[in-house]
């Protein structure tokens, strides 16, 4: 059902890890009374029920763990593995849009070439469907993020460095494919941002 509060039947969530996108999605869905899909479930799933030699695009840390790689072969890595997922985010929003009920999904790995297509079939099929990235560019300050959610596993600047890396990827290409990009910061005045960033026309 279209409401004018809520201008999306789906909307997407993307970003680096360790930026905000939970937190994001449960204030929207509080909200919005939608349903939120972690994608990172579906990744995990995916992941459980493949192997690498079936599916080699999604088992790319599976027989080198990333601490073993430089930053450089992670990033690349992780963006191939999120193009890999395209197709699976793409039956997600499917679904989703097979009912009433809005839906929010996300997760690291949701592509903006993604999202442009599901937005365009969305569109096709009488829907409305949003996407927004939200963007952290300082390591030092998604270090900090995993510190306070993660407070036993320790220092995690590598992790933090290519997630930073990540998030500028992400935002370039949101960027291009004209998809709104919500810096973090400040963070006391981000939901009123994504709110409005999520209206778009």
């Amino acid at each position: 059902m279209h409401t004018d509060r809520r201008p999306w039947d789906v909307l997407l969530i993307g970003g680096a890890s360790g930026v905000g996108k939970s937190r994001a999605a449960e204030h929207l869905a509080a909200a919005s009374g939608a349903f939120t899909v972690e994608f990172d479930d579906v990744v995990a799933a995916l992941q459980a029920a493949t192997t690498p030699t079936t599916h080699p695009g999604l088992h790319h840390f599976t027989t080198t763990p990333a601490q073993r790689l430089g930053t450089e072969r992670v990033l690349e890595l992780q963006i191939a593995t999120a193009h890999a997922l395209d197709e699976a985010l793409l039956g997600v929003v499917r679904n989703r849009l097979s009912v009433d009920v809005p839906a929010i999904v996300e997760g690291d790995y949701l592509s903006p070439r993604a999202a442009v297509r599901a937005a365009a079939e969305a569109a096709a099929h009488g829907r409305r469907l949003r996407a927004v990235f939200l963007h952290e560019g300082e390591a030092a300050r998604i270090s900090a993020n995993y510190a306070r959610r993660e407070p036993d596993s320790g220092a995690q600047n590598e992790r933090a460095a290519v997630s930073a890396r990540y998030s500028h990827w992400l935002a370039a290409q949101a960027r291009a494919d004209r998809l709104p990009v919500v810096d973090c910061r400040p963070y006391d005045t981000l939901p009123q941002r994504l709110t409005a960033a999520c209206s778009y026309a």
